[in-house]
């Protein structure tokens, strides 16, 4: 892992880095975050690492829990090149938006590609960030994620057991999702928007269904996917610091 740049404000270091291709970011506390959960952020289809809602999200997770947190771009996003089959998927989904054509199928095809190869990637860079002295192998580890970064997450738990509860947004479900669904036995916080016409209520309900963890939350809220409430945004701070137990007090100590 090769770190390019550092930055200290309002008590988060911010440090980008590179692993390979991929480029990604990682936020700590300036007071140190030894033994703190490391949470993997994962953006949506279409943004990049420092989406505003994704670095908003960070920030909120280290200052106020003392969690280091840590995105990268997914396959052909952000500082990354985008390949031909990439360009083709986005392409598609432009033309299908501007025809009033459903999305979902050539974003649940796209998201279930950029799985299949994030998925490694994020895994090599968990091994770099956990041999990180200020991180340790010994970190407890959650994910978070909307859009193509929930199916990311789904087939990250499935294939690392370090992943020790997610926390999902909004996604296009197809039975294959509910299938990997199946495979989550670890804490799982899902929220879904009840009043989009572009995702379907009853799919994602039976996402949720197929999880099989004993510990499993269901939040649902009016509006549409990108107008999360103001007051669910420190729900997942919760969530994590409840599940991987650590507080911003014994961060600090």
């Amino acid at each position: 892992m090769n770190f390019t740049t550092e930055t200290s404000s309002n008590g988060v270091i911010e440090r980008t880095f590179t692993l390979g291709e991929v480029t990604g970011v990682l936020w700590s506390p300036e007071a140190g975050s030894a033994g703190a959960p490391l949470l993997l952020s994962g953006h949506a289809g279409g943004m990049h690492k420092r989406a505003p809602g994704l670095v908003g999200a960070a920030l909120h997770q280290v200052t106020t829990h003392g969690f280091a947190v840590a995105a990268i771009d997914a396959p052909g996003h952000g500082d990354r090149t985008r390949s031909e089959p990439d360009q083709r998927w986005a392409d598609a989904i432009r033309r299908a938006r501007t025809a009033g054509e459903p999305i979902a199928p050539i974003v649940v095809e796209y998201s279930r590609s950029l799985a299949e190869r994030a998925v490694p990637e994020w895994r090599a860079i968990l091994d770099a960030l956990q041999a990180l002295p200020e991180i340790g192998a010994e970190a407890p580890v959650g994910y978070g994620g909307v859009s193509s970064g929930v199916v990311t997450g789904l087939m990250l738990a499935a294939a690392d057991s370090r992943i020790a509860a997610l926390s999902l947004g909004w996604v296009f479900v197809d039975d294959a999702l509910v299938e990997a669904g199946r495979q989550v036995t670890v804490p799982v916080e899902y929220r879904i928007p009840w009043a989009d016409e572009e995702f379907d209520r009853e799919s994602a309900l039976a996402l949720f269904d197929a999880f099989t963890s004993t510990e499993k939350t269901l939040h649902a809220h009016s509006g549409r996917y990108h107008r999360l409430p103001e007051y669910e945004r420190g729900n997942s701070g919760r969530f994590f610091a409840h599940h991987l137990g650590r507080s911003a007090e014994a961060a600090t100590r």
